[in-house]
């Protein structure tokens, strides 16, 4: 595994990445994200709504706009900032938008946040050992995935990496790979029973004019 230590040098932002199609944001990020703001000591957790998730049917997915406006509704009054940063930038796969944060932004430090649904078919991203090795990872659990979270390739590989959750706060100091696994009660909020629910959700969006949070405003 590699020996680069993540982070050496002050950080001015700790950030958390949460990536995804967010079709429809709903209360399961926002619990997600808070959660993980207060276990890894985090300023603000980022939230990447992607122009097209590669692993994810196109049918029913609804309008990036729209998509959009339903995350920063979700993420009023909250330290989440929602960004179509990965459609300014022209990234679609995760692992060449983290290969590009850290030049936009030197003096943040970023951690990726991903679901254990999303741990089990982890393998299936592109250059997913590049993802590991270019930041920390933290899982946090979710109903019904853990047992194929723990037995995916994915976490075969990465076994070794795992940090104890009660040192999760020191994640700019870890050596990568890294991977800690947090827990906490978890929403059962799904989109998928969302979109089921109400196949129409968007057009409740269709008029907005979301104020798309640009991320290379920030000053870094």
């Amino acid at each position: 595994m590699g020996s680069a230590r993540y982070g050496a040098g002050p950080a001015l932002k700790r950030i958390g990445l949460l990536g995804g199609s967010f079709n429809p944001a709903h209360l399961g990020h926002r619990k997600l994200s808070l959660h993980a703001i207060r276990a890894l000591g985090l300023d603000e957790v980022w939230w990447l709504v992607s122009p097209g998730n590669p692993l994810k049917d196109k049918a029913g997915m609804a309008p990036f706009k729209a998509r959009i406006a339903s995350a920063q509704r979700m993420a009023r009054h909250a330290p989440i900032r929602v960004s179509d940063i990965e459609k300014r930038i022209k990234t679609r796969y995760t692992a060449d938008t983290l290969q590009k944060l850290p030049r936009l932004f030197p003096r943040h430090r970023f951690i990726w946040l991903m679901g254990a649904d999303n741990l089990a078919q982890f393998h299936k991203w592109q250059r997913w050992r590049f993802i590991a090795h270019q930041v920390p990872i933290a899982v946090i659990a979710r109903p019904g995935y853990d047992r194929d979270a723990h037995a995916s390739p994915a976490m075969g590989w990465m076994r070794r990496a795992v940090r104890p959750a009660a040192q999760a706060k020191n994640w700019t100091r870890w050596r990568l790979p890294a991977l800690v696994l947090l827990r906490f009660r978890p929403d059962p909020t799904s989109a998928t029973r969302l979109r089921a629910a109400d196949p129409a959700w968007h057009r409740r969006y269709a008029a907005s004019s979301p104020s798309q949070f640009r991320t290379d405003k920030l000053q870094p």
